[in-house]
């Protein structure tokens, strides 16, 4: 018997309990893509992230309407009925379509025993209509300890952080200096009819009004132009490079900085590019290749300096430290289902020692650049505060800009849903001998 392949809702149910289970869909839904034919992949791809958007508050319905939870071995259903509700509230799909193709789907999933109740709970949301979210984890769907911290943390901003959170990300470019001019890459934007403006902050950014697929942008592929949030962009404008000097990115991959590193001084003396990842690297070489730029790639934990330092100093250092990364939910809302609470101490340690490592190879005279895609304080200036009592002869360089909020020891950026992601930036100096 011709093997069948599966129904791309089937598919996506997959992809959903492989998230649940832990996987990004940077690492599952590649591989889940391929098994459809190619006119199906963008369907599923707007589903697999839709369906993660939506979660919190699609888990709130299902579970108003299940008497009672699915067994473990058929949770796969439960996640299937989430993208026909997904479907169902935010898509326009036609419904009989939903309800007809996800009862076929679960047969297809080998669980044809659930097919009745399948339709039944589907049918019943059809003819009802969304009930009213019961709780602020349904209404913005986010997990309730993501609420309750960035109620804490920004009683202020919360709700506005929730809804930038559910709101598709513009396409940012970053155009390559070393090429063009950003005005002369906008008019060559305009005469592909691509409408397009420059971003507010990023002197190198543009942001599209509706993303296009980057074969259509001009001159990607020669290195023209990379796709990069505007946020992510001003990492250069706070280092302030200058000719000569030695740099350091470190936790580099996929190497978006490390270019935009590059092509903001097109002499620096050296440019070294760390991460610990060895799946992530040849990712950053790519897009040095793509751009015609050169930096030395070192596959290290950055913070384990005897393992990979040479012991020639560096003048500026880029530290993007791993985090959270809840500034950035929006473009990854597989974060919502990925993250815990419990994650963030952990990770306070993990930034906090790499900042005490990378300023132990920093020259004195040299600067440091402190990021990241965080909105929580434990992660961002906190970990300023407690380094700057440690190092009480570390200069904090206020940033003086126009973007995102003064936090005394940083700058802190939230979501925009009409232009820049959630980032943290510090600026330390270190004193001349």
């Amino acid at each position: 018997m011709a093997y069948q392949p599966l129904p791309f809702r089937a598919v996506a149910a997959n992809v959903l309990l492989a998230v649940e289970n832990g996987q990004s869909l940077t690492q599952c839904l590649p591989p889940a893509l391929n098994q459809l034919p190619p006119e199906q992949r963008p369907q599923l791809q707007a589903i697999c992230y839709g369906t993660c958007r939506w979660f919190h508050r699609l888990e709130g319905e299902l579970n108003q309407r299940l008497k009672k939870p699915l067994r473990k071995p058929d949770r796969v259903v439960h996640h299937l009925m989430l993208v026909a509700l997904f479907q169902l509230r935010f898509s326009e799909q036609a419904t009989y379509a939903v309800l007809n193709e996800t009862v076929e789907a679960c047969r297809a999933l080998d669980k044809p025993h659930l097919t009745g109740l399948v339709n039944g709970v589907l049918r019943a949301a059809e003819r009802e209509g969304a009930p009213e979210p019961k709780d602020d984890s349904s209404r913005y769907s986010h997990p309730v300890w993501m609420v309750e911290k960035l109620r804490h943390n920004w009683p202020d901003n919360w709700q506005a952080i929730l809804d930038a959170n559910n709101r598709q990300a513009p396409m940012t470019l970053r155009v390559n200096a070393l090429r063009f001019t950003r005005d002369e890459y906008l008019e060559l934007l305009a005469e592909a009819g691509i409408e397009a403006n420059p971003t507010r902050f990023a002197p190198h950014g543009i942001q599209l009004e509706r993303p296009v697929p980057v074969e259509r942008l001009p001159w990607f592929e020669d290195g023209g132009a990379s796709v990069q949030d505007e946020a992510a962009q001003l990492c250069t404008t706070l280092l302030d490079l200058q000719p000569g000097q030695r740099v350091l990115d470190a936790c580099a991959a996929p190497g978006g900085k490390t270019c935009a590193i590059l092509e903001a001084c097109g002499e620096l003396d050296e440019v070294i590019a760390i991460d610990e990842s060895a799946e992530r690297l040849p990712r950053v070489q790519e897009n040095l290749d793509r751009l015609d730029l050169h930096a030395t790639l070192t596959q290290a934990d950055a913070a384990d300096v005897d393992s990979w330092w040479d012991g020639a100093q560096f003048d500026r250092i880029l530290l993007d430290v791993p985090c959270s990364a809840t500034g950035v939910i929006r473009r990854h809302p597989d974060i919502k289902l990925l993250r815990r609470e419990s994650d963030i101490v952990p990770l306070a340690s993990i930034q906090l020692g790499l900042l005490e490592a990378m300023w132990s190879i920093l020259k004195p005279g040299g600067r440091l650049v402190y990021a990241t895609c965080s909105v929580f304080p434990q992660e961002n200036h906190r970990i300023i505060q407690r380094f700057l009592k440690q190092q009480d002869q570390a200069r904090l360089i206020e940033i003086d800009a126009d973007w995102g909020q003064d936090m005394n020891t940083g700058r802190q950026l939230l979501p925009d849903p009409n232009s820049h992601d959630g980032f943290f930036y510090a600026v330390l100096e270190k004193p001349e001998l």
